[in-house]
């Protein structure tokens, strides 16, 4: 079977292997062999062995409207919400499409998830009225196309955890209701099936908890019952999708309390932490700062983590312009990225998604 005219079918696979994540929507568009190539695992096995992959940050990210902004970045209350690409490796910074028939910005304090070769957006408030939504959005890099995903069942929730497996699950924990009661219950969304599974509830009601998924495990971290009310705990439990049901809760995974929501695997098999102007990783049974913060991120928004890197935007304070640095895990120096002006809004959340 020839991929392109006239090269044998290897020689045509490597050349696909090596087209950028960019143009796979117009690639798909011209061969439908082509488009079954490149979602096939293997695809992404080779590609992945040869180099050819890049990692792509997506932010719910402010934009100030020009309407309202008067001439000063001070005006953010007016800012609404867009979906901000990043590539940390080649310093390329793009707006993705909008959500056809969403003309007012993303839903505040949305969730973003990314899943295969998918950013999955969920729930959320809308911005206008501030009601909470259950709503799931699905942006796919292939056909460079958004659809509607099913809604998370249940209760409206808000302030909910949620991690992917990276392949093609998304699990949400935790969070609140509408009359403000936190949550235990859980549960598991197939984005290629397009379908919803309840999981067993955790052990604990966590709202405001944070989601990773590493070692095969979906961790919810922290977060704090009804009764405390945004008093954040200690404890954190871990879910093995492989038999279906959760480890014993582990107390003392933070020493003090602790609001989890810096909280990052980093790649390296490690949890990461943002407190008290330091980096801190997790080692057995303790957690030890690796790097002080630069004074520019003296207020961390936004946390994600990729092979041994730490990429994080913050500002000097309330209303300032955001930065963005990354941290070498092995040599803990950080770099400064440039950061266009009309890319240095407020991030609310994130993903990354290795393409």
């Amino acid at each position: 079977m020839e991929l392109i005219p006239t090269l044998p079918y290897d020689i045509g696979l490597e050349c696909l292997i090596r087209v950028p994540y960019y143009n796979f929507s117009s690639v798909t568009s011209v061969s439908r062999n082509w488009k079954l190539q490149i979602e096939l695992p293997e695809f992404w096995r080779r590609r992945r062995a040869t180099g050819s992959t890049r990692q792509v940050i997506l932010m719910a990210q402010a934009r100030i409207d020009p309407r309202l902004k008067l001439g000063s970045f001070k005006y953010s209350a007016f800012s609404f919400y867009k979906l901000t690409l990043y590539e940390p490796e080649s310093g390329y910074w793009a707006e993705l499409p909008p959500v056809p028939g969403i003309s007012d910005g993303l839903p505040m304090f949305c969730q973003l998830v990314g899943v295969g070769l998918n950013l999955v957006v969920m729930g959320g408030w809308n911005p206008l009225t501030w009601e909470p939504s259950n709503a799931v959005l699905v942006f796919s890099f292939v056909s460079a196309t958004w659809r509607r995903g099913a809604d998370m069942p249940g209760c409206r929730r808000s302030f909910f955890g949620c991690a992917s497996d990276s392949e093609r699950t998304v699990y949400v924990a935790g969070g609140h209701d509408e009359e403000k009661n936190a949550l235990k219950s859980a549960m598991a969304y197939d984005v290629a099936r397009d379908m919803w599974v309840p999981m067993p509830d955790m052990a604990s009601e966590r709202d405001e908890c944070k989601c990773t998924f590493f070692q095969d495990k979906f961790h919810v971290i922290g977060g704090y019952d009804t009764s405390m009310q945004g008093q954040f705990g200690t404890s954190a439990e871990s879910f093995d999708p492989s038999t279906w049901q959760w480890d014993q809760v582990n107390e003392h995974f933070f020493e003090s309390a602790t609001c989890p929501r810096t909280c990052v695997e980093g790649g390296d098999g490690k949890l990461y932490l943002c407190r008290d102007g330091d980096v801190l990783a997790l080692g057995k049974s303790t957690w030890q700062a690796v790097a002080a913060i630069p004074v520019e991120l003296r207020s961390v928004a936004f946390v994600t983590a990729w092979r041994g890197k730490i990429l994080m935007t913050g500002s000097m304070g309330f209303n300032e312009p955001h930065n963005t640095y990354v941290l070498d895990l092995q040599s803990y120096k950080w770099t400064k990225m440039d950061t266009p002006v009309n890319f240095s809004g407020h991030v609310q959340s994130g993903c990354c998604l290795e393409m």
